[in-house]
C-alpha cells in the first residue's frame, strides 16, 4: 500500500468520523436542545466539564459562525469526501478538498490562539487555567487543523490528483503509452 493510498484512507476516516460528530455534538450549540436526547446533551457536558472546553458549552457568537459554516457547507461535503477517498484517485474531488481544507485550516488558526491565550473565566464554564490544560484543549482540536493542511497538500502537489504535474495522468508529459515509449508530443516537450 503506497503513502497516497495511506493518506486517503486517512482523510476517508476523518470525514466518516466527522458525520456523527457535527451532527451529535458540534450542532447543538446551534440548534433546539430538545432535538437532542439526553444521552447527547450529557456527552457533550462531560466534554466540556473534562477537557475544559467553554466554546462548546457556551459558544461565542465568532465561535457559532464557525458551526454555522460546518453545518451549511461541511457538513453536505462529508460524506461526498469520504466516498472519494474511500474510493480513491478520485481527481473531481481536487478542487471541493481544496476549498475545504483551506476554510477549515483557516478557522482553526483562531480557535487555536484562543484556547491557547484567552484569559478564560472559571464561571459558568470553566475554560482551561494551566498551560497543560491549554495544550489539552489544543491537541484535541489539532487534528481538525492537521489532516486539512495534509488534503491540502496532497491535492496540490499529489500527481495523482494535480494534473499539472509531471507524470501525473493527464498531464502533457506521460510516459504511460505503449511500449513504454514516450509518444512524439511527449518528446517534443522534452
Amino acid at each position: 500500500m503506497g503513502v497516497l493510498r495511506i493518506l486517503e484512507i486517512i482523510f476517508f476516516f476523518y470525514f466518516a468520523s466527522h458525520i456523527p460528530i457535527t451532527l451529535f455534538i458540534d450542532l447543538q450549540a446551534l440548534l433546539p436542545a430538545q432535538l437532542y436526547p439526553q444521552q447527547l446533551k450529557d456527552l457533550l457536558r462531560w466534554y466540556g466539564a473534562e477537557f475544559r472546553d467553554p466554546m462548546m458549552l457556551d459558544p461565542p457568537t465568532w465561535f457559532k459562525s464557525f458551526i454555522f459554516c460546518e453545518a451549511l457547507v461541511q457538513i453536505p461535503f462529508f460524506p461526498i469526501a469520504a466516498y472519494a477517498f474511500l474510493k480513491g484517485g478520485c481527481k473531481w474531488i481536487r478542487t471541493p478538498a481544496i476549498v475545504y481544507s483551506t476554510h477549515v485550516a483557516t478557522t482553526l488558526v483562531p480557535i487555536l490562539a484562543h484556547i491557547l491565550y484567552y484569559p478564560f473565566p472559571t464561571e459558568p464554564h470553566p475554560g482551561p487555567q494551566t498551560q497543560k490544560e491549554r495544550y489539552t484543549l489544543a491537541v484535541i482540536y489539532a487534528p481538525y487543523l492537521l489532516v486539512p493542511l495534509m488534503l491540502l497538500f496532497t491535492m496540490l502537489f499529489s500527481s495523482a490528483y494535480n494534473t499539472n504535474t509531471q507524470g501525473g495522468k493527464g498531464s502533457a508529459y506521460n510516459t504511460n503509452t505503449q511500449g513504454g515509449k514516450g509518444s512524439a508530443k511527449a518528446k517534443k516537450i522534452k
